[in-house]
């Protein structure tokens, strides 16, 4: 039977700056371990420490840019644009300019346990 999921729980985020995240599927609101999807809105200078999670991130930027530093250079994804990486690929991100909002997917779902933080 579909479940509906009425509203998303706000999650505490990590970084320099107060960034809402707003998770609709995941381990807090809906109790699912396998995916989690949220919505991300980014302030203007935002970062978070590097991190190398255990899980593939898919993100599609909304508004603004979303910067994505790693091993191997910066891409910056702007409105429009997705990003996918990997578990185990050491990444961080930030909002340098105007600030961004975007959709995560994790798979599994987020976790602080497992997205393995600087």
């Amino acid at each position: 039977m579909p479940r509906h999921i009425h509203a998303s729980t706000r999650i505490a985020a990590a970084g320099n700056a107060p960034k809402q995240i707003e998770e609709f599927v995941g381990r807090v609101n809906s109790g699912t371990d396998a995916v989690s999807i949220a919505r991300m809105v980014s302030p203007p200078g935002w970062e978070e420490p590097a991190q190398t999670p255990a899980f593939d991130e898919y993100t599609v930027v909304l508004h603004g840019l979303l910067r994505v530093e790693h091993d191997g250079g910066v891409v910056d994804v702007r409105a429009g644009e997705a990003i996918v990486t990997h578990g185990g690929e050491r990444v961080r991100y930030s909002t340098p300019g105007e600030g961004a909002e975007y959709i995560a997917v994790c798979l599994p779902a987020f976790s602080p346990d497992i997205v393995n933080r600087d």
